[in-house]
Formats: structure tokens, C-alpha cells, sequence
């Protein structure tokens, strides 16, 4: 690397040693003690939260079909699609919750959103927790990794157009591919493998699941599979509109989860495996005062390398181990270099960084 592009990384906030970061004991101890006494899932809160955004998502949604002028209709979709998002953000808690802590509610956010949004939980629970492996984060073998920040300018468009075509390609996975996948073997392989996890790295290949997973996965794609087929057929006998407002508004809510994506990491790993403090660092926290986070990371997301310390902890009990880490740890602790401000400055962060690779 010349020094023309060191200086420009610098600039960037590159940190071309990331990889070869030592664990920071202190806060890895700090966080892990501190955060014993909130760490179980409280019905009370899960159940409330996840309810009340889908009662809002839908019901604004019926608004917009159902609109008599274009304002009300948008105004509708905008409100539809940020509940519907905080609402499907659960599928997030779903893979970190511990067995026999919520009765009841993988069945019930599968039927009421994972399902009807054709992103049935087995398509995170198995894949998500391979992210924290210790082993794989940031490597090629990493299904939610890409090193975004040391790739081409054009990349980050690219990242956030597949987004918006997401409800084409989930409608005609389920509806075309699973059924063919039951007359096809070899097809159905390639559907396990290719198309069967919500992942960003496309050299990721899924293994067939196995014992409860695939128990779980057999009725969860079954039932997504008849909801998309029964969706077009109602579409070809009754109008396209609300399937067309329906995707448009699904459009919405993938292009705002990729964006929030993009800034979850800062994406400067390039391969090697990384100790769980160059983990952190390499993740992303927006806590307060920044303004919007609550709506583009909702459920807790906008801790996200919090979440990297301690991954069993309740979304609802991060802010407030955030706030004792601060607390204890002071300002200028290494947790303290996990905050960020906000959405913009980490986009313009990656793309000042994806220049660099237009240098030599």
C-alpha cells in the first residue's frame, strides 16, 4: 500500500490492523458482569413491543390501499413501513433468545410476520449465529460479512439496489423455486444451499438442516410457500394493487434494513479472524442523542457492537448496559470508540473509503 493510500485510509478512519487487535479484558469483564442482572427476555416487554408494531404496520397499511388521495396513501405507507420493519426486526431476537424464555413467540412471529413477509425464521436462526462465532466473524466463511469498506465505489449502490428488488426474489423463491425444489432434488439442494438464508455474502452456502432445525424449517416454508402462492392467485382473481402497494412498502422496509446494515459494521476486516475487541470495534453503536436511530435500528440494533460483547442480552436492557459501561469505563475507554454519531457520517466513513480503491 503506498503512502498516498495509507493517508487517504487515515482520513477515512481506516484501521488496516484492525485483525491483529488484542482483547481489551477490562471492558470484555466489565461488560459481561454488568449486564448479569438484566440478561433475561421479559415477556412483558417483548410481547407489547411486537404486537403494537404489527397492529400499527397492518393497520396503516389497510390505510394505504384503501387511501382517496396520494398524501394520505404515502403518508400511510411511510408509517406501515417503519412499524412493519421494527416488527420483522424481532426475527433478530429470535436467534439470540434462550430456549424455553419466551413461550409462544417464535410461533406467534412467524405466523403474524415471518410468514405473511415470506421471511420465515429458519432463514436466520442457524445462519445469524455463525456471524459470532468467534472463529468466523469478518472471514469468508462469515454469511453477514462483506469488507464493503475496502471495495469498489459502485458497491455500495449495488448493496442497496438487491434490497429493494428483496420482494420479488422472496415472492419467487417461495412460490416458484420451493415447489419445483419438491420435483427437482438437485434444484432443491441448490435452494438450501443458495437461497435459504438472509445473508449478504454470496460465496456463503447453507448446509441442510437437520434434527428440530429442520422441523422447524418444513413447516415454516411450507407455510410461506401457500401464503405466496395463495397472494398471486388472489392477486390474478381480485387486482394486483394491494400486492403491488404490498411489495412497494416491503421495498421500503429492505432498503432502510440494508442501509442500516451498511452502518452496522464498519467492514475494514479483510479476511483473518479477529479477537472480540477488534470484533467491537469493527461494530457499530448509535446511541442517544442521535435523533432517528430508534426508527432506522429499531429493537435494539442501534447497539449493535454492544450486542457484539454481550449477544444473550435482551434488546431491552442494552441501553442501560451501555450506559453503566460509560459509566465505569469513562470516556475515553476503548468502548467509547464504538459510538457513533449517526447514519450519515458512517455511509460517508465506507464510501470515502471505498475511494481508496480507485487509487494506483
Amino acid at each position: 500500500m503506498t503512502k498516498h493510500e495509507m493517508d487517504l485510509r487515515k482520513q477515512a478512519g481506516d484501521a488496516p490492523t484492525l485483525s491483529r487487535t488484542a482483547d481489551d479484558t477490562a471492558m470484555l469483564r466489565a461488560a459481561a458482569e454488568l449486564s448479569r442482572d438484566i440478561a433475561t427476555a421479559r415477556a412483558g416487554i417483548y410481547w407489547p413491543d411486537f404486537l403494537a408494531s404489527i397492529l400499527v404496520g397492518y393497520g396503516a397499511f389497510v390505510v394505504t390501499v384503501m387511501a382517496g388521495s396520494l398524501p394520505l396513501a404515502l403518508g400511510a405507507a411511510v408509517v406501515a413501513a417503519f412499524a412493519l420493519y421494527r416488527a420483522a426486526s424481532f426475527i433478530h431476537e429470535l436467534t439470540h433468545i434462550r430456549k424455553g424464555a419466551l413461550p409462544g413467540f417464535r410461533f406467534g412471529w412467524n405466523l403474524l410476520v415471518g410468514i405473511p413477509l415470506l421471511t420465515p425464521s429458519f432463514m436466520y436462526e442457524g445462519v445469524h449465529t455463525q456471524h459470532h462465532a468467534r472463529t468466523r466473524y469478518g472471514t469468508a466463511d462469515d454469511p453477514e460479512y462483506l469488507p464493503l469498506a475496502l471495495m469498489k465505489p459502485w458497491s455500495l449502490p449495488l448493496f442497496i439496489l438487491a434490497a429493494a428488488l428483496a420482494p420479488v426474489a422472496l415472492l419467487f423463491r417461495f412460490a416458484v423455486l420451493a415447489p419445483l425444489g419438491l420435483i427437482f432434488p438437485p434444484l432443491r439442494r441448490e435452494i438450501v444451499a443458495r437461497f435459504s438464508a438472509l445473508s449478504i455474502n454470496p460465496a456463503y452456502r447453507r448446509r441442510p438442516p437437520e434434527g428440530d432445525m429442520k422441523r422447524m424449517w418444513i413447516w415454516q416454508e411450507t407455510g410461506a410457500s401457500l401464503w405466496a402462492i395463495g397472494v398471486l392467485a388472489a392477486s390474478a382473481a381480485y387486482g394486483w394493487r394491494p400486492l403491488l402497494l404490498g411489495m412497494a412498502v416491503y421495498s421500503v422496509v429492505a432498503v432502510v434494513n440494508q442501509l442500516r446494515t451498511l452502518v452496522a459494521h464498519l467492514w475494514e476486516n479483510e479476511g483473518e479472524a479477529m479477537s472480540v475487541t477488534a470484533q467491537y470495534l469493527d461494530s457499530v453503536n448509535v446511541p442517544p442523542p442521535s435523533p432517528f436511530a430508534v426508527l432506522w435500528a429499531p429493537v435494539g440494533l442501534r447497539y449493535h457492537a454492544l450486542h457484539h460483547l454481550v449477544p444473550s442480552v435482551p434488546y431491552h436492557s442494552l441501553a442501560e448496559v451501555h450506559r453503566r459501561l460509560m459509566a465505569q469505563l469513562g470516556e475515553t475507554s476503548t468502548y467509547t470508540r464504538g459510538n457513533h454519531p449517526g447514519m450519515v457520517p458512517l455511509v460517508a466513513r465506507i464510501a470515502r473509503s471505498t475511494m481508496v480503491r480507485r487509487v494506483g
